[in-house]
């Protein structure tokens, strides 16, 4: 007689188990988005608002879609895992998005139109979405400049700065002057050097970018164990061969910090650089609502820099796992 036979459980066999799984928070996370749907649809606003029909939907659909999920939630392999884990947030937001809809849309208690509810960035998405997107692309294009360039700057001034005495007597000094002070200090006098504000932007993103990497990048150098260069210069290694084969690699986890830390301070550099010149971007376009007091749209345009920037770190991080997957469990992780 089975073992499962015998304790007289009601499941059988293991397999029996995993198939009556339930995702007990995916049930409540619908739960929250169904109410969310309910109170935007049965409830009256207190101003007219064109897309309340459409977030009741979306509300709607989300609950559907988590309810659908519920019980196939064990069967969806890393997507299941995935969903488990981010389960809480799903209850959060649902519950977020039902205050916000009542003190906004439903009861006026966050005044207009300082605040706009749900479905004034469901109105922005539907009706802006062009200029949104020609905006979020001159953004990383400008981006993606100014992070390249500061990156591979200030990584080539770390190698330097760590390796050489000369360049570390000269350029230490420099790089701890500069390095406390915020890019966006340097506003004026970089308006004025460059001839056109694009240049300018790029400056500033390279400049709050490359500080931070070649600060880590140093001290990644520094650190390197000195076992490591008397074990290659007994092989007859090359200064070349250390700085190439032995310190940059040791290094390279403290790079990959530095980036990490360049990515979040030069993005909002880069909005910051817009406002001041720029004829399109997400800084432009954080400017323009505000001015024309579209503070749906501009909520729209803040949340799609948070879905960039968060977008960019997950690249960045899939980037650091690909390239030092050789040194899980040889460096801290």
């Amino acid at each position: 007689m089975s073992e499962a036979a015998r304790s007289g459980s009601f499941f059988s066999t293991v397999d029996e188990r995993q198939k009556l799984r339930f995702w007990g928070m995916g049930a409540v996370a619908a739960a929250c988005w169904g109410l969310a749907a309910i109170v935007t649809v049965s409830w009256p606003d207190v101003a007219d608002w064109d897309n309340t029909d459409s977030w009741a939907w979306i509300a709607a659909g989300l609950a559907v879609l988590l309810l659908v999920l519920t019980p196939a939630q064990h069967r969806l392999g890393r997507v299941g895992r995935a969903l488990a884990v981010a389960g809480p947030w799903f209850v959060a937001l649902g519950v977020f998005c039902t205050v916000w809809e009542l003190t906004t849309a439903k009861l006026g208690w966050l005044p207009r139109p300082f605040f706009s509810p749900p479905q004034g960035l469901v109105d922005a998405y539907a009706e802006d979405w062009p200029r949104l997107l020609i905006c979020a692309a001159y953004s990383l294009r400008l981006f993606a400049f100014g992070f390249a360039a500061g990156g591979v700057t200030g990584f080539i001034l770390g190698v330097f700065l760590g390796w050489s005495p000369a360049v570390n007597y000269w350029g230490q000094p420099i790089l701890k002057l500069i390095g406390p002070v915020p890019a966006t200090a340097w506003l004026p006098i970089i308006f004025f050097v460059f001839p056109t504000a694009f240049g300018a932007s790029i400056f500033l993103v390279a400049l709050a970018t490359g500080i931070p990497v070649a600060i880590l990048t140093w001290s990644g150098v520094k650190s390197v164990a000195a076992a490591y260069y008397d074990v290659a210069r007994t092989l007859g290694a090359s200064s070349r061969f250390l700085v190439f084969k032995v310190a940059i690699p040791a290094a390279l986890p403290h790079v990959f910090v530095g980036l990490f830390m360049g990515l979040y301070s030069s993005f909002a550099v880069l909005v910051v650089a817009e406002m001041m010149g720029a004829k399109a971007g997400l800084g432009w376009y954080l400017q323009w609502a505000t001015g024309y007091s579209a503070y749906g749209n501009m909520y729209a345009a803040l949340l799609l820099m948070a879905l960039i920037c968060s977008g960019l770190v997950k690249l960045l991080f899939l980037a650091r796992d690909r390239l030092l997957s050789w040194q899980k469990g040889l460096v801290a992780w």
